[in-house]
């Protein structure tokens, strides 16, 4: 339930929100946001600057960001319960170039149900908990997305 955008055949760039959660949307609306380590480009006003470390969006501030034309370049987005509070002094000091975001099932938010890794706009990294969430993710992309445990085999983990 760990996949890497390995194409931009469905996304017009790696990161673009709107795209990335497309399949899966009408579902997120009852999770916060925290995002963290942010690069991004954007030419409109959002809730997120470079001012801050992390935010915690709710439904509505987070829908302007995945409304926008903003691609993330660098950052970790994760979606959790409503109900959780983040500890945010763990949060504020994570970073995208962590080597556990290429570990299937390894979120840096535990309390996670979807997480997101752009990393240096070449990749997208998305994680699910929920089964459901991940087959209409994979069913969605098809060919576009490969298992992270396999691209790890095939790209990282050589011997």
């Amino acid at each position: 339930m760990n996949w890497i955008i390995r194409s931009t055949k469905k996304v017009k760039f790696h990161t673009n929100l709107q795209e990335v959660l497309k399949p899966i949307w009408d579902d997120l609306a009852i999770y916060k946001w925290i995002l963290t380590d942010l690069d991004f480009i954007s030419d409109q006003t959002l809730p997120i600057n470079f001012d801050e470390d992390y935010f915690v969006l709710d439904h509505s501030e987070f829908e302007l960001l995945y409304q926008s034309d903003t691609q993330i370049i660098w950052g970790i987005i994760s979606a959790v319960p409503n109900n959780i509070e983040p500890d945010t002094s763990a949060i504020s000091i994570l970073s995208a170039e962590d080597t556990s975001v290429w570990e299937s099932n390894q979120f840096l938010i535990p309390e996670s149900i979807l997480e997101i890794i752009a990393f240096d706009s070449g990749y997208t990294i998305v994680k699910f908990k929920d089964k459901s969430l991940s087959d209409q993710f994979e069913n969605y992309f098809k060919e576009q997305v490969i298992d992270l445990q396999k691209f790890n085999e095939k790209y990282i983990n050589r011997t």
